[in-house]
């Protein structure tokens, strides 16, 4: 889920549209509202979120460390101004990348991706779990071989799941990061219908299902795990890095 924080409903409702269009989980705050967030969420509510948006900092240039105090995850600040002294402030303020706009949806995306990848120290653009291959970026995932496109819904699940093969995800996590935290208008057995769809089409393409499913305790795909070339324990840990609270 990403969330986009701007002291302006225009901007915010016209983000949350955009990544709404692009099957992505977002949310939209005032700055003051983002701080309350941030100090009264649970550690498993803050595990949800991906990636923040920062528009208009004026008045709330402490807003980037204040979010490191919470959570490991890409701080993007959105520009409307094109000069290199704003740029260089807003990194100086602890931002990781700073995106001029107007921009789109799917840059966004492909911006924090790359973060997450420096972030958990892998230099490849994919992640592997058996014959499973996953690019972040947005390219159908390689399954068997060949590759498999999939609805918005289950490339997410299958995204998450491959983020965190071997480890046991639940049904509200999932939801979490497909739906947003606070979607009320679906309801949350509606994970069960697209993790379904997703094994079937995994089923046919492996010849078996490697998503193990426990009642209450949630899924896990078990599969050996390498990012590229890197060692599986290297991958393992740069994401733990990058999920891990601060």
């Amino acid at each position: 889920m990403f969330m986009i924080v701007d002291k302006r409903e225009l901007v915010l409702e016209g983000y949350r549209k955009s990544f709404k269009r692009e099957g992505v989980a977002s949310v939209g705050f005032k700055p003051g509202d983002f701080r309350s967030w941030l100090e009264t969420s649970s550690r498993h509510d803050r595990a949800a979120v991906e990636a923040v948006l920062l528009g208009d900092l004026a008045d709330c240039e402490d807003l980037p460390a204040i979010i490191r105090r919470y959570l490991s995850i890409p701080v993007i600040a959105l520009s409307e101004m094109h000069s290199l002294e704003q740029v260089l402030k807003l990194f100086s303020v602890g931002v990781d990348d700073v995106v001029r706009k107007p921009v789109h949806v799917r840059e966004i995306l492909a911006r924090a991706h790359a973060i997450m990848r420096r972030m958990g120290s892998r230099g490849d653009d994919c992640v592997t779990v058996g014959e499973i291959r996953f690019y972040p970026d947005g390219r159908p995932p390689v399954v068997g071989g060949e590759p498999l496109p999939l609805p918005r819904r289950e490339y997410r699940i299958l995204e998450h799941l491959v983020m965190n093969a071997g480890r046991r995800i639940t049904k509200q996590q999932l939801f979490n990061t497909v739906y947003g935290l606070f979607e009320d208008s679906v309801e949350e057995s509606v994970i069960e219908s697209h993790i379904s769809k997703l094994r079937k089409k995994l089923r046919q393409r492996l010849g078996h299902d490697p998503i193990d499913s426990r009642r209450y305790l949630g899924y896990c795909l078990n599969a050996p795990r390498h990012a590229g070339r890197e060692d599986a324990d290297l991958a393992s840990g740069g994401l733990e890095a990058m999920r891990e609270i601060a």
